[in-house]
Formats: C-alpha cells, sequence, structure tokens
C-alpha cells in the first residue's frame, strides 16, 4: 500500500475508488481535496445557497463512499461525483419547496473575487476602484441568482467550473446539444442584465477553497470513522 500522498494521488481513478472504498484515508482525502470546490458549486448551483450547498455535498460524500463498489470507470468519478451531488441538491431543493422555504433571502458565496476589463489598470486600489468592484460583485450575484435553474447550472459547471460539453451533459443527465442550447441563453440572459459583453473572466467565482475546503475534507473522513 501506498505510504504518502504523492503515490495515492498518481492512481487511476478505479484504484483510487478502490481504495477509497476500503477507506485508505489518504485516498479519500485525495478524492475530495480534488473535487470539493467542483461539487460544491454544482450544489450551490441548485439551491444558491451556502449552508444547503455544504450540506448536500457531505451527504452525497457519504453516499458515494458507501458505494464505491458501484463506480466501474465508464465515466471519470469526478463526473460520477457530480451527478451524485446534482441528483441530491435537486431532491434537497425539492424539499425546500414543499416546506415553501424562501430560500432566495440566504446569503450566497459567489464572486469573491473577479477581474474585469472594464476596470481602470492605473487606480485599482482607490476606494473608487473598490466601490465599483463591490457593485458589479452585487450586479453579477443577483444576475446569476435569476438565470433560471437549468441555465444556472449549466452556466456555473460550464463557465465557471471549466467542465466539458460532454461532461456537463453526463453529470446533468441531458443531451450535449442541450448543454450547447442552455449555455447560450444563460449567456445572453447575463448579457441583459449585466449590459455588458459577455468577456468577464470567472476565475474565483463561487469560491470554496482553504479553510472551507479543508473542513469539508475533515468532516468526511471523521463520518466515515477513518
Amino acid at each position: 500500500m501506498p505510504q504518502n500522498l504523492a503515490a495515492v494521488e498518481k492512481m487511476d481513478d478505479v484504484e483510487l475508488a478502490r481504495r477509497a472504498a476500503n477507506r485508505d484515508p489518504l485516498a479519500v482525502r485525495t478524492i475530495t481535496t480534488r473535487n470539493n470546490q467542483r461539487l460544491f458549486r454544482t450544489a450551490w448551483s441548485v439551491l444558491r445557497n451556502h449552508a444547503d450547498a455544504e450540506e448536500v455535498v457531505q451527504e452525497a460524500y457519504l453516499k458515494a463512499f458507501n458505494s464505491l463498489e458501484t463506480f466501474d470507470g465508464n465515466s471519470s468519478l469526478s463526473t460520477w461525483l457530480t451527478r451524485i451531488v446534482y441528483n441530491a441538491a435537486i431532491d434537497r431543493r425539492r424539499a425546500i419547496q414543499r416546506r415553501h422555504t424562501d430560500y432566495l433571502k440566504q446569503d450566497i458565496a459567489i464572486f469573491e473575487e473577479y477581474q474585469s476589463r472594464y476596470e481602470t489598470q492605473s487606480d485599482l486600489r482607490s476606494p473608487e476602484s473598490e466601490l465599483l468592484r463591490k457593485q458589479f460583485s452585487e450586479l453579477l450575484k443577483t444576475a446569476i441568482a435569476r438565470l433560471p435553474n437549468e441555465y444556472r447550472s449549466v452556466f456555473v459547471l460550464r463557465d465557471i467550473e471549466g467542465m466539458s460539453v460532454s461532461e456537463t451533459a453526463e453529470a446533468l443527465q441531458i443531451k450535449e446539444a442541450t448543454v450547447k442550447s442552455r449555455l447560450f441563453r444563460a449567456r445572453r440572459e447575463l448579457r441583459k442584465h449585466l449590459e455588458l459583453n459577455f468577456e468577464t473572466i470567472f476565475a474565483d467565482a463561487i469560491a470554496f477553497a482553504g479553510a472551507d475546503c479543508d473542513a469539508m475534507t475533515n468532516r468526511v473522513l471523521c463520518a466515515l470513522n477513518i
């Protein structure tokens, strides 16, 4: 058995899944660290709420780690996990809707930082530019949150998370043509709301890293008793 994290990180998905199924803590840690942010973004794209998204990801991890024997390697482990989280988030949203919970009023974690070609290069630290950054960030939050559910999930996975068309289609269980058409409509809606050309780079959108990422990994390890 590999004795260090570097050796585990070199494993293919099938071997990594097999070791995680046997509760190898390094394998579990590698899987969660690689996928925490993508899975959080996926859950948020459905729920639009930080706390609910975290809960869904943790619950989905436990479900996945208890059924890793069903992972056959036909898709990547990341795509397999994304599909599980997306379905879990859909179930959570339906439950929330049945309870008539107004989740639109909850805080969302999105666009803490971003780069915009509309910012001047000469005075990025001025109070005026910081105010502009904050105002534009709020506009982006609102625009993303207002997208129809099916458009928002495709937009997050494709333009923010960077998944391919085929990976997105597999994760959301829709056709590739549907991914393309929904992404086009999502971008069009954003253009309309923002009145800007869609050229902004969303490098740090919907951040889930650092302490959040470590905490998620540690909770999963604890729940698995390893």
